[in-house]
């Protein structure tokens, strides 16, 4: 516990889900949490509920595809804690569909908020990180962006573009001893894996699909992933830049996909 002391943390999407969880456990782990979200209650119930537990945190409204959005978040968040040293960026949406099934409006949005809300943030915490003396900048990438999923091509295509944006990012900063590192989840028991399920012809059969394709029978919880974040976020990963941690319960290395 108290992994984080100390720190000051902006996570995008916290207002539900895996970012939901994320910020949840950094506030446990003593780390002052902004909890950046388009949805104004979501994001104040996970800083309130972090706040009930003795942490410190901060709901933040906004759409991390606005500039004007995320510098207000990072401006916000600097005032209460002090710059922020780690950023999450986990705000994203899924569309369904292959390329012909995708509109160009559905892959430009995509693309504005898994994307570009990436280096939207990053690009705002930067300078907070190297006036710091450092920091970790961590994507929530996807096992779909390594291996790609049948039906969830510009979904892929983001979280693909992610991984090697940390990569470049890496290398970048590395002398400034700013980290860049990924973390690629397989099939998590989430609101939107939920969303998704229940948007198929056939809800009951596309759940099971994503069980039976586990090693170990199930799909993965968010308290599963969430320790992943803690390390990369904290000390003990000093030496980590420009990785990509999957997480998927061996869901790759068995290779199968899903038949929905």
């Amino acid at each position: 516990m108290h992994a984080l002391k100390d720190t000051v943390a902006l996570i995008t999407g916290a207002g539900r889900g895996i970012g939901r969880g994320i910020a949840l456990r950094f506030g446990r782990e003593g780390a002052a949490v902004g909890v950046f979200d388009r949805n104004s209650v979501e994001a104040e119930a996970a800083a309130a509920e972090i706040r009930s537990a003795g942490g410190r945190a901060i709901a933040l409204h906004g759409d991390v595809s606005g500039a004007c959005d995320v510098r207000r978040a990072v401006q916000e968040i600097s005032r209460a804690f002090g710059s922020p040293t780690v950023l999450v960026h986990n705000a994203a949406i899924l569309p369904t569909g292959t390329v012909e099934e995708t509109s160009e409006d559905a892959w430009d949005q995509v693309f504005a908020i898994n994307v570009k809300g990436a280096y939207l943030t990053a690009r705002e915490v930067l300078p907070c990180m190297r006036r710091a003396g450092g920091g970790s900048i961590i994507f929530m990438s996807s096992i779909s962006g390594v291996n790609g999923f049948p039906g969830m091509a510009a979904y892929s295509s983001t979280k693909g573009a992610l991984i090697s944006l940390a990569r470049a990012m890496a290398i970048d900063y590395a002398r400034e001893r700013i980290r860049v590192n990924c973390v690629s989840p397989g099939t998590v028991d989430s609101p939107m894996l939920r969303d998704f399920v229940a948007a198929q012809p056939d809800p009951q059969k596309t759940r099971q699909a994503f069980d039976d394709v586990q090693p170990r029978g199930r799909v993965g919880t968010i308290e599963e992933i969430t320790g992943v974040f803690v390390f990369l976020a904290s000390a003990e990963s000093s030496f980590v830049t420009g990785a990509n941690y999957i997480v998927d319960g061996g869901m790759s290395v068995r290779g199968d996909q899903p038949r929905m």
